[in-house]
């Protein structure tokens, strides 16, 4: 820790007679962001492409991915088709049938883009680039917060400046923390954190901090608010999640594909999960890193300059971003109307409208995030995304869009519309076999027959299908396992050849048990969306740590209810039914056991001890993230996460001159309207006898509201810290 500890760093900058008051953010710089037209489009003002190579289109890659997948779904057709025609077809039959080739589609299409990425790693995958000695231009490290852990994500920041830094580059790149929080004391913790980093990387780089007072528009809102104010003075912006990390190399590295690229929009790398402890978490994590290169590379290789943005980990060109990203609000009321909530991939799209390319660096490196620690914690952040990919469905036909951007599009919404086509699926089934098995055939109809139209199956047919879409469903899977196998310093640093298969096999076993869990729980999603219900953001968990015993249960009682109604109905009906569906009734019935278990740092731990689940990146911490957490825990010890913003502001003048500073000079309350908290706030500092009754009263919003206004900060300071100084006073 350079000789001297960071904790008492920041005590020496807390105690210093003269506080760091400099402005919080640069001169703007702005950009004109106009709103985008998803209805008009003059393809006459496409930009094209500069430099020719860009102009080739990955075909082969795409006949395969896109062929090879209709080819596989018209096998599976036919032979589910063979499976359901025993002695003719009822009209349960055909919905059951089109329901397999809706769902089979999917995967068959996913399967045959493995299949691209697990040959391209193989045979075709470039080496990582060096990273460059020189840039030209000057690019923007940006982080949007909501309600975030400041120990964290203040860490992170100085690991990425200090790694740039070393490289001799740093003066190329600007730090941005841009905060859209709405709780009063993790506001406060920020602006401490801020100063504290600001002095701790002095000569490293350049850290700025900006508080939006309504954070309209969410995570897009708050980029593009950056964008129209400072975007000018950067050619490019590496846009980062509140857990996102990222080395010098891979940041360096992107800021001179794109200037080596003028065609380029976005350049998209491939985040690998680290710092995970917990059993679901460390089931994503090893995920992530064995199968996720095979289909980031397939996707990367089929997409071509046509590719996605996932919103996170990437560099943008931000003059091309400003004029063609600005986004509309759609026209109606939440969940299908108003904010775009997956604002990346319609970014995506029409920064490809405008004729740059977005692309994907697979093999870069050095991109990490974070993932939620538990199964609830995944399904409550799936509930937001589930809105926003189904939102999609009134984005995608917008003019001028790009196939592939539509195709991505239909991709996202297929994510989780493929839950309630599983489940019907499955209901189907369950009726079929129920209606042969106990109603009889009724043989006087209309409609003359020789024989009653009756549901029949080809069992020994039935059985290779089932075997078929197995193979398809798990096929990407054992790609990664093999590259990863192939690839000896991934396989000695995950554990070897036999911890690599055992690990691979339980979480194939978990993710069995897991998924029906997750097709209730997506499926109750998008029904909530389909009857209205907006989702609302709430801050992500990103810490380990366990959920309520009790939350379980209500959270899947449901579940586990009807798995055991599945049961009986099977046990009914016929032995083999259940058979044919254990996974999923072993999955409702240990749904509470389960999630429970998915939290829990001893099981993630004790699996961690065994080798199991473990990935290169856990073998060999990487620096960047071993700077990062010892920062976390520094800046943890300094207690600003703890603290309650308006007593620190109290007690300390200093910090309170500071926090006015980095206010905006005009107040964003407009005269003549009445702000409700403003003037509840006003009444209650009026009121109160001290400061410590002031905070008692105060509500959230009319904490937000005392923070926001010099008046009433000056009210707040002028509050005495108890009854008798008041009376002295007097």
């Amino acid at each position: 820790m350079d000789g001297i500890g960071l904790t008492d760093r920041i005590g020496s900058v807390e105690r210093g007679s003269q506080r760091d008051i400099r402005p919080a953010m640069p001169p703007e710089e702005p950009l004109v962001m106009p709103v985008q037209s998803l209805s008009c489009f003059n393809k006459a003002g496409r930009r094209p492409w500069e430099m020719a190579h860009n102009r080739r289109v990955p075909w082969i890659s795409r006949l395969v991915v896109f062929g090879g997948g209709l080819a596989i779904t018209g096998y599976g057709a036919w032979e589910m088709y063979n499976v359901v025609n025993v002695g003719g077809t009822t009209l349960l039959e055909w919905v059951l049938l089109a329901l397999f080739v809706a769902n089979f589609s999917w995967i068959a299409l996913s399967f045959a883009s493995a299949v691209v990425g697990f040959v391209w790693l193989l045979f075709l995958a470039p080496k990582p680039p060096t990273v460059p000695t020189t840039l030209k231009a000057q690019t923007a490290v940006v982080m949007p917060i909501y309600n975030e852990v400041t120990a964290r994500v203040f860490g992170a920041v100085q690991a990425i400046c200090e790694d740039v830094a070393r490289t001799g580059l740093g003066g190329n790149f600007d730090y941005f923390l841009l905060s859209d929080t709405t709780d009063p004391d993790v506001w406060i913790a920020e602006e401490r954190a801020f100063v504290s980093l600001r002095e701790r990387v002095r000569g490293k780089g350049r850290v700025f901090y900006r508080h939006r007072a309504k954070n309209t528009g969410r995570k897009a809102g708050n980029i593009a608010d950056f964008v129209s104010r400072w975007g000018g003075a950067y050619a490019h912006m590496v846009v980062l999640d509140a857990d996102s990390l990222m080395t010098a190399h891979s940041i360096v590295s992107l800021a001179s594909a794109m200037e080596a690229d003028p065609d380029s929009g976005i350049i998209q790398t491939l985040p690998l999960i680290i710092n995970r402890n917990t059993l679901f978490a460390r089931l994503q994590q090893f995920a992530a890193r064995i199968y996720g290169p095979v289909i980031a590379a397939g996707l990367a290789v089929w997409m071509g300059r046509d590719g996605n943005y996932w919103g996170h980990n990437a560099i943008i060109r931000t003059q091309a971003f400003a004029a063609h990203c600005g986004l509309p609000d759609l026209r109606g009321r939440p969940p299908f109307g108003g904010h775009i909530l997956s604002h990346d991939f319609v970014e995506a799209a029409l920064i490809r409208r405008a004729g740059y390319g977005v692309t994907m660096l697979p093999v870069l490196g050095g991109s990490f995030e974070e993932s939620p620690p538990s199964l609830i914690d995944v399904g409550a952040r799936d509930r937001r995304w589930c809105q926003g990919n189904l939102q999609h469905a009134r984005v995608m036909f917008a003019r001028g869009f790009h196939l592939a951007s539509r195709q991505h599009f239909a991709n996202g919404i297929m994510g989780y519309a493929a839950s309630p086509l599983w489940m019907a699926q499955l209901l189907v089934g369950i009726v079929l076999v129920l209606q042969s098995t106990y109603i009889r055939p009724e043989y006087f109809t209309q409609d003359f027959s020789l024989f009653p139209a009756w549901p029949r199956f080809d069992a020994q047919r039935a059985l290779d299908l089932f075997g078929v879409t197995m193979a398809v469903l798990l096929a990407p899977k054992f790609f990664g396992l093999v590259i990863a196998i192939v690839q000896a310093p991934i396989r000695k640093a995950s554990g070897g050849t036999l911890r690599l298969i055992l690990s691979a096999l339980l979480e194939v076993l978990m993710s069995a048990l897991l998924a029906p869990v997750m097709m209730l729980v997506q499926s109750g999603s998008v029904m909530q969306i389909l009857f209205g219900r907006d989702t609302g953001w709430s801050p992500q968990r990103r810490d380990d740590g366990s959920i309520p015993f009790g939350d379980i249960v209500r959270r899947h009682r449901s579940h586990t209810v009807l798995g055991l109604l599945t049961l009986f109905a099977g046990l009914l009906i016929s032995p083999s039914l259940v058979a044919w569906m254990s996974p999923t009734i072993a999955g409702l019935l240990l749904a509470i056991g389960l999630s429970w278990a998915s939290g829990q740092l001893s099981i993630g731990l004790f699996l961690k001890r065994l080798g199991l689940l473990a990935t290169p990146e856990e073998k060999v911490i990487p620096p960047i993230a071993e700077r990062a957490n010892a920062l976390t825990a520094d800046l943890a010890r300094a207690g600003y996460d703890e603290a309650d913003g308006l007593l620190a502001l109290h007690e300390d003048p200093t910090l309170r001159e500071v926090h006015e500073a980095f206010l905006p000079e005009v107040p964003h309350r407009k005269r003549g309207e009445v702000d409700v908290n403003h003037a509840m706030a006003v009444a209650k500092l009026n009121e109160a006898a001290t400061v410590g009754e002031a905070c008692l009263w105060l509500k959230t919003k009319e904490r937000m509201a005392v923070l926001g206004d010099r008046a009433l900060l000056s009210m707040l300071a002028r509050l005495p810290e108890s009854a008798e100084q008041k009376s002295n006073a007097a």
